[in-house]
């Protein structure tokens, strides 16, 4: 393995009460690039992130991060290591405002553990303050900041999230559905917010039903279908692949 792979999923299976959701899955993520995953519903797709942030272990095979073996390791860890994952359904504290939403991972990061009390002395982390700011800036949320995050829209709710993840500084950034719910106008908003984190060269999976996201931001795409990979290769690849259009693209599966 050439050390510009962040990330290799080599030979995973993964079974719900005998129903394959993985079979043989083999992929590799290179260093600064835009990976993305699709396939229909069912096709496995966040059973894969899942094995590769350690919420579910696989039956066979392995996940390397950064050359190292993290098949086995704790959800924890792995997040520690430098893994990120930003989930399909935002997971934010509504009852507190957007700047207090992305200064809490920024602690955490710090620190190391959530087991610290995020709210001591708050006001007074200016490092941790610039940082935060500097994310919701990244997601043009920054003039929302003083907002409860309860009252914002999906959109900017799914924004706040990213926000989130980038202020913890990943290695690797895991984005399940980051436009899942967004008006179009919303949803070309987050494709420039990506296209700049892009340049700056982070390292990141994306999973997606919407193709215009798909095809603004990703360097390769693998095609997951039935828990299988069937077609891997650049944006113009996936496009003309005749496989891709009947099991996904063209097929009667519309998202």
């Amino acid at each position: 393995m050439t050390t510009d792979i962040v990330l290799n999923i080599a030979y995973v299976d993964k079974s719900f009460s005998g129903l394959h959701a993985l079979k043989d899955v083999n992929l590799q993520v290179e260093k600064g690039k835009t990976h993305a995953i699709i396939g229909p519903n069912g096709a496995g797709k966040s059973t894969l992130l899942n094995v590769c942030i350690g919420r579910l272990a696989p039956d066979r095979g392995t996940v390397t991060f950064n050359g190292e073996v993290i098949t086995g390791k704790s959800a924890h860890e792995i997040n520690q290591a430098g893994v990120v994952r930003v989930f399909q359904t935002p997971e934010i504290f509504h009852d507190l405002t957007v700047l207090e939403n992305v200064m809490i991972p920024a602690l955490a990061t710090r620190d190391g553990s959530f087991k610290l009390n995020p709210f001591v002395r708050m006001d007074a982390e200016t490092d941790i303050l610039r940082e935060a700011e500097q994310a919701l800036e990244e997601m043009n949320l920054l003039e929302k900041k003083h907002m409860h995050a309860a009252t914002m829209s999906r959109g900017d709710k799914r924004r706040l999230e990213l926000a989130m993840g980038l202020v913890q500084h990943p290695q690797l950034f895991l984005l399940d559905e980051p436009t899942a719910g967004m008006s179009r106008a919303d949803t070309n908003a987050t494709i420039a917010s990506l296209q700049h984190i892009k340049e700056r060269g982070m390292t990141k999976v994306i999973i997606e039903h919407d193709m215009q996201v798909v095809f603004s931001l990703a360097d390769k795409i693998s095609v997951l279908a039935q828990g299988q990979i069937i077609a891997e290769g650049t944006p113009d690849e996936i496009r003309g692949d005749p496989r891709v259009q009947e099991a996904y693209l063209g097929g009667t599966h519309h998202e």
